[in-house]
């Protein structure tokens, strides 16, 4: 007699295993404990064998029937229903091993060396607020150009600039794949071209020396911290990132020899770069030195979990004092710097030197970081004499204001 759902649902356990047939094979079994599951007799090769279908109610009374069907057509080609299961379960485990998520993960574990924590983390946001939901638990060697390129129409319309990150991003992550043997080829390759143009970002800057000069004079009465304060006073003598001001440590630099030495892992191109420190940086550097000398940064946050400030801080801290984004950025300071060296007539390998352009490869860059070292002493030393200039000239125009005619 089959079974029906009523019977199945309302049949309980009873300390003893239970077994009630349906038919071809299939029957109900449910344990001492009172859990039911779908179960199949079946011979293959002489053998008798069984086939665990799975749990109820998970699985209704209707599919249990569809899934023994399936299995009979199966032995029909010789197929053996249990060894058919456990090959697709173990493709199913290896297709979450070979996810594009997965793959991402652990390509994203291994830049640790090459990636500022920081950097990891907003990468993997990115990853997983636009693609994980979408793609992440795809196979990666089974994405297709469209799939990925409809993933990314997701983010194009609102942020362009991320879909464009996010498409590098998966590049990389795709070439690792095909690095390690689980990808055949790069489909992101395949959507160049695709997205909509990647808007230019043009940083604020400043070509009058008599803003400038204004600009200087109000980074010195900043009413924040005394730390921002100094790191603000400090960004336009030494024209670095704002992320690599943000994070110096007091043992980076050396006083003596008058410079301050990055370590590579702190830098954008991965090199250690040298910064000369003029007479005025070393000012400031003294005097914060008695507020933070005993910390690891130069720059320490407000509270115990913030152990320094970041550029972020930097950033709200030119909007607190009235500068727009397109009026003033920390990064400004290297566009700003980079314009006045050349239209002083400072050799323009001295400057781009000091900006940390430096040589992608490795190898020279071993040898490069500490290129015309001498001259750029002089140079930064006298960029610093004349920002020093302007300031002072913007100070006496303020305490001194033209006379208005009779």
């Amino acid at each position: 007699m089959k079974l029906t759902d009523t019977f199945v649902k309302r049949k309980q356990g009873n300390g003893k295993a239970q077994k009630f047939a349906d038919g071809g094979g299939l029957f109900l079994y449910i344990s001492p404990k009172g859990t039911k599951s779908w179960r199949m007799a079946y011979r293959y090769l002489g053998k008798h064998k069984l086939l665990v279908i799975g749990p109820y109610p998970a699985i209704s009374l209707k599919e249990a029937r569809e899934r023994r069907e399936a299995a009979k057509k199966m032995l029909v080609d010789n197929i053996d229903p249990s060894t058919a299961k456990r090959e697709a379960k173990n493709e199913a485990i290896r297709a979450a091993k070979n996810s594009f998520e997965a793959i991402a993960c652990e390509w994203l574990d291994k830049q640790s060396a090459v990636l500022a924590p920081v950097t990891k983390q907003v990468i993997g946001s990115r990853l997983e607020r636009y693609l994980f939901p979408y793609i992440g638990k795809r196979p990666i060697k089974s994405i297709t150009a469209q799939e990925l390129l409809a993933a990314m129409r997701r983010v194009e319309h609102a942020h362009i600039q991320v879909a464009h990150r996010l498409l590098r991003e998966c590049g990389r992550i795709f070439r690792y794949a095909i690095a390690t043997g689980r990808a055949e080829r790069d489909v992101a390759a395949d959507l160049r071209g695709a997205l909509a143009a990647e808007p230019r970002n043009h940083y604020a800057t400043v070509t009058d020396p008599k803003v400038l000069g204004r600009i200087l004079c109000s980074l010195d009465t900043y009413h924040g911290t005394y730390p921002v304060q100094c790191c603000l006073r400090l960004g336009p003598f030494l024209f670095v990132r704002g992320g690599e001001l943000a994070q110096a440590e007091w043992s980076e630099f050396d006083f003596q020899a008058k410079e301050w030495r990055i370590p590579a892992h702190k830098m954008k191109m991965k090199q250690v770069h040298i910064v000369p420190l003029a007479r005025q940086v070393l000012k400031i550097l003294r005097e914060l030195q008695e507020f933070s000398g005993n910390n690891r940064f130069l720059f320490p946050g407000q509270n115990e979990t913030e152990n320094r400030i970041n550029r972020n801080t930097l950033t709200t801290a030119l909007r607190r004092m009235g500068y727009t984004s397109e009026e003033l950025t920390f990064h400004s300071f290297r566009s700003i710097a980079t314009t006045f060296l050349n239209e002083q007539g400072y050799n323009s390998d001295w400057i781009e030197r000091q900006l940390a352009h430096c040589e992608r490869n490795n190898v020279r860059a071993a040898y490069n970081y500490a290129q015309y070292l001498p001259e750029r002493r002089k140079m930064m030393q006298k960029w610093a004499d004349y920002l020093a200039e302007l300031k002072e000239k913007a100070r006496q125009e303020v305490a001194s204001p033209p006379i208005a005619p009779a």
